[in-house]
């Protein structure tokens, strides 16, 4: 257990662990900001809609994820390329919405079907749309890890452990 705890802390320190981690880490922020955005909409009838509420609390959400991700994850800076970044970017965030939709289809018939409390509702929605991005995650961090590619850092993190292979 100890073995795979350093394995572990060993990995989180190269230039993959540190990516994979950091993903993880935008995802939970626009997580976060796609959940309270859906709640606020719809827990206090701004947006009064299921569909349109979860749409636009994912829409929401997606500009802090764009760049967080190509800034703080890839380390990219600089004007943004339209085909090799944005494009699938929003292809894959128009797909991840177009899952949540599918959820947020079905929590509506729930909500139409009973007649429970729009507290619970609420809930609900903003639950429906959270598995639905949960499902999606693994997908999309693959499909970005290559888009954002930075081929320098992995060429030096395998000589590095190349190094820490030599030395052992």
């Amino acid at each position: 257990m100890l073995q795979r705890a350093r394995a572990v802390l060993v990995w989180s320190k190269t230039h993959e662990g540190k990516k994979i981690i950091r993903f993880t880490a935008v995802s939970v922020v626009s997580t976060a900001v796609s959940f309270a955005s859906i709640s606020v909409l719809y827990g206090f009838k701004i947006i009064p809609g299921v569909m349109w509420a979860t749409l636009a609390g994912n829409l929401i959400a997606s500009l802090p994820a764009y760049h967080l991700n190509r800034l703080w994850t890839w380390g990219k800076r600089g004007r943004s390329h339209f085909r090799s970044e944005i494009l699938p970017f929003w292809s894959m965030t128009a797909l991840g919405i177009a899952v949540s939709q599918i959820g947020a289809f079905w929590a509506r018939h729930e909500v139409h079907t009973h007649h429970w409390a729009h507290l619970f509702n609420t809930a609900l929605v903003s639950f429906t749309n959270l598995f639905s991005f949960g499902i999606f995650w693994v997908l999309k961090m693959m499909v970005f890890n290559r888009i954002f590619r930075v081929h320098e850092l992995e060429e030096i993190d395998e000589h590095l452990a190349a190094e820490e292979t030599t030395r052992s």
